[in-house]
């Protein structure tokens, strides 16, 4: 096959992954105007419909979709092939994809590997925060980091991190009006900041334990996020409870800015592993990010 339509190949796997000619353009360094053309070109080539386009957004036909799945897995072997030709450099490069919630993102991914990048200018990290069950293979990440009790099967996973205890905090301004918790039970009758999960599309139980007896509270309020940030913020401006991680709101608790509850029914989860397909190539690169993820703070 001529080389102009390998290169008219991957063109469409970027846009049909984005679902944008803007953004696909943008990751491959070619004009928008340029890169429709070649997707028409390729439709004639080819004599079938690959892509719908709307003023909005560019979506695979039938045919799209049922190309993507083709070439998707070939042309990631091809990517994950030259990828480990960095065996044979002595510096790590390329681009490590991550998946990790949000506060994993911010507490553990990002302090550690910052330095790291500032060591080997030629590697790159593309982190996203999402707090939904990501089929890493299928959403190509290098690695995901999730809890020790949502890890999907056959994947190599390394602690990093030690339990996670959560704890349900509030402003004294907001304790003041309301009379804290002494009970699962009693969040009912509170104004609970709450989040919601993409993977289901529900609100997240709030999970409690305490002398062998477990309980999860389905809580509301005013306000629902999608990320522990906004929640931590939230709470911080007395908007209600909210149940986070206890290292996210730490410094909050030693200042007196914000209260816990309930602590002696907030038991502590299995903490954070990253984790890869067990049939994964562990370039330079990937080890390098690994490595740095199981490392300690400092």
């Amino acid at each position: 096959m001529p080389r102009e339509n390998l290169n008219d190949l991957l063109a469409f796997v970027h846009v049909a992954r984005e679902g944008s000619f803007t953004r696909a353009a943008a990751q491959l360094g070619v004009s928008q105007s340029a890169l429709s053309h070649a997707m028409r070109a390729l439709e004639e080539r080819l004599g079938v419909r690959l892509l719908t386009r709307t003023t909005r957004s560019v979506a695979t036909t039938e045919a799209g979709a049922r190309l993507l799945d083709t070439l998707a897995p070939r042309l990631a072997e091809i990517e994950d092939g030259l990828a480990a030709l960095a065996e044979y450099r002595e510096r790590p490069a390329g681009t490590i994809r991550i998946t990790a919630a949000g506060h994993a993102a911010e507490r553990l991914v990002w302090p550690r590997l910052a330095p790291v990048l500032r060591q080997y200018p030629d590697l790159k990290v593309e982190l996203t925060v999402d707090y939904g069950l990501v089929d890493i293979v299928a959403a190509r990440y290098d690695i995901g980091v999730r809890l020790g009790d949502l890890l999907a099967r056959d994947m190599v996973a390394v602690p990093i991190s030690p339990p996670l205890r959560m704890c349900v905090v509030g402003t004294p301004g907001y304790f003041a009006d309301h009379p804290p918790p002494q009970h699962p039970d009693d969040l009912a009758a509170h104004n609970c900041i709450t989040l919601r999960l993409p993977t289901h599309g529900g609100l997240m139980l709030w999970d409690f334990g305490r002398d062998g007896q477990e309980t999860s509270v389905r809580v509301s309020g005013q306000w629902t996020f999608n990320t522990h940030t906004l929640m931590r913020e939230a709470a911080l401006a007395g908007s209600g409870l909210a149940w986070l991680p206890h290292g996210q709101v730490q410094a909050a608790l030693e200042a007196g800015h914000l209260q816990a509850v309930l602590e002696d029914w907030c038991p502590d989860f299995e903490g954070y592993y990253a984790y890869y397909p067990s049939r994964r190539q562990v370039t330079v690169a990937m080890r390098t990010v690994l490595d740095a993820l199981r490392a300690p703070l400092d």
